[in-house]
């Protein structure tokens, strides 16, 4: 009986997921090859993959870790031992693989030869443990149809996947859109399509952990469009602009008000000062309004109009983060918000 060559490999990145990891490396298809590339793990990550008799990949931990960097590692090491394969699956560690998904995936870049990649609804494991869960849950529902650009969690025809030699490794965030926009050039689509993909699990509670995944966001839109200039996704560079207006311009011109106006005694320079605060509140409440109106529950709606806020400052912090390090010309540092599984948070 002749036995039929597995058409998807899986590559599943971590460090130290604990249970997580577990859950996505037993969620991967029986048929379907798996690499599972370590990032410097401590919690048994490596030992349990091999277990279940999966390649592993142990990154050099004196070389920056990056997710792009593990990507990168695992399907090159994915089609040297299965080099016939069509399709590569990149899947995190703190995610799980829904049952049907690869088969569908698999259908979809089938059917449209032009695509480089398709991916479909991640949703989180617990919305409702935090609302930082739940503004996760809602970022990953990305509209169904061609998009510009991936998360993590994709499959990735191999052609063009090596056509473009994979992810910049160097990136510490925003490495999927960089991926993407290259292939884009090279006439390649991605499609979102309507299918459950994977279950990822955030686990954010804290305030500071959902500011420091802004910062990351930050960084990322920074880089993008310092990278790429008029070429980059315009998205992106309406989003820094965002980030330059509310969390730096608008800050500045209410400081530079108070102090002008206090130092001349001109009240209406304070007045003006005052009417600039009020812009951030108003634009919380039209926010909040326009997520209303699209059927989301208000006591979500603002909070998610004021984290949209919020996060324009901490946002502005990796921003800034960037260009200092851009023109020091020292190594990029990852910005984490999520530890070890179990772990306290930052």
């Amino acid at each position: 009986m002749s036995v039929v060559a597995p058409r998807t490999g899986i590559v599943a990145i971590g460090r130290n997921e604990g249970e997580r990891l577990k859950r996505c490396l037993r969620s991967a298809p029986a048929d379907c090859p798996v690499i599972y590339v370590d990032s410097g793990s401590t919690d048994g990550s490596i030992a349990f993959a091999q277990s279940l008799g999966i390649g592993v990949v142990e990154l050099d931990v004196a070389t920056p870790f990056t997710a792009a960097r593990a990507r990168n590692a695992g399907w090159r090491r994915l089609l040297a031992d299965h080099p016939t394969l069509d399709f590569v699956q990149f899947v995190d560690g703190d995610c799980e693989l829904a049952p049907d998904w690869i088969g569908r995936a698999e259908q979809a870049l089938d059917a449209e030869p032009s695509l480089c990649a398709v991916f479909g609804r991640r949703r989180e494991r617990f919305p409702a443990a935090s609302f930082y869960n739940a503004l996760c849950d809602d970022e990953w529902n990305v509209p169904i149809g061609q998009v510009e650009a991936c998360g993590g969690d994709v499959l990735f025809r191999v052609a063009p996947l090596s056509q473009a030699d994979g992810y910049d490794g160097s990136l510490i965030a925003g490495e999927e859109p960089d991926l993407c926009l290259r292939l884009g050039r090279m006439g390649w689509q991605v499609r979102r399509i309507d299918a459950e993909m994977t279950l990822h699990d955030a686990d954010i509670h804290h305030a500071r952990q959902q500011w420091l995944r802004a910062r990351r966001a930050g960084y990322a839109f920074a880089e993008h469009v310092a990278r790429h200039g008029d070429a980059a996704f315009p998205s992106w560079r309406r989003q820094r602009n965002s980030i330059l207006l509310w969390g730096n311009m608008i800050p500045l011109l209410i400081l530079g008000a108070i102090l002008l106006g206090l130092a001349s005694g001109l009240a209406p320079l304070i007045w003006a000062a005052l009417v600039m605060v009020l812009m951030y509140p108003a634009q919380v409440v039209r926010i909040a309004a326009r997520k209303r109106a699209a059927g989301s529950p208000l006591r979500f709606a603002m909070g998610y109009g004021l984290w949209m806020m919020l996060g324009k400052f901490a946002q502005f912090g990796g921003l800034a983060r960037y260009h200092l390090r851009a023109r020091g010309g020292g190594p990029a540092r990852l910005i984490e918000y999520k530890g070890a599984e179990g772990s306290a948070r930052p």
